[in-house]
């Protein structure tokens, strides 16, 4: 069993790999996380959409 962290804030945005994706966690306005589970090829998709927004 994987170990369970405790909550203690938002924290910061993390990208872990776990099995073959990756686990995307996106702290959120007001508390809590958005989590993702990506495939590569999503996530450098998600990559360069978002180098287009940002420049």
């Amino acid at each position: 069993m994987a170990a369970m962290k405790p909550r203690t804030g938002d924290g910061p945005l993390e990208v872990t790999k776990e099995g073959r994706g990756l686990v995307m966690r996106v702290p959120l306005e007001g508390g809590g996380r958005l989590v993702v589970e990506l495939s590569a090829e999503e996530a450098k998709d998600l990559g360069a959409a978002l180098q287009e927004v940002t420049g």
